[in-house]
């Protein structure tokens, strides 16, 4: 998200909570997952959910390896959810690629599979978002960990 608006932090427990992202004021909610990790007063970004994607398969930190079977429900302008396969400390994606799921508001199944190289690190992020319509930046996003094998 390019300029996004940010809500006010809601916790969950006393190490973990939400706070509300928006690309624009009246863009779809995505809900960053933060929590305590270390024993210091480090706050850590664990996930990311909005309601237009649902990740179904992989579950969050299961070991994956390639071809990655990736499904789930969602609603996007056109249909069209991307999709970035993350590993940590590397600026460059795995794999990226596009699935189609519901528009106009209406949830709709997805299913792919996406073939990655072996990843240097052991853990990494699957990113499956959606893009603004008015201005191409991202609009909603659902991220989770996974490792790899």
């Amino acid at each position: 998200m390019t300029d996004p608006v940010v809500g006010a932090y809601r916790a969950g427990d006393t190490r973990s909570g939400e706070v509300p992202v928006r690309s624009s004021a009246g863009g779809p909610e995505t809900t960053v997952l933060v929590r305590q990790v270390a024993s210091d007063a480090s706050w850590w970004v664990i996930g990311a959910a909005t309601q237009d994607i649902t990740i179904n398969m992989p579950s969050t930190l299961a070991r994956v390896n390639s071809p990655l079977t990736i499904a789930g429900v969602s609603t996007a302008y056109e249909a069209v959810v991307n999709i970035s396969l993350r590993e940590d400390d590397v600026s460059t994606p795995l794999a990226t690629g596009t699935t189609m799921g519901g528009s106009m508001g209406q949830l709709r199944p997805f299913h792919r599979t996406l073939a990655f190289q072996t990843p240097t690190s052991t853990y990494g992020a699957l990113v499956l978002y959606t893009i603004s319509a008015k201005d191409g930046s991202v609009a909603s996003a659902s991220v989770i960990r996974l490792r790899y094998h």
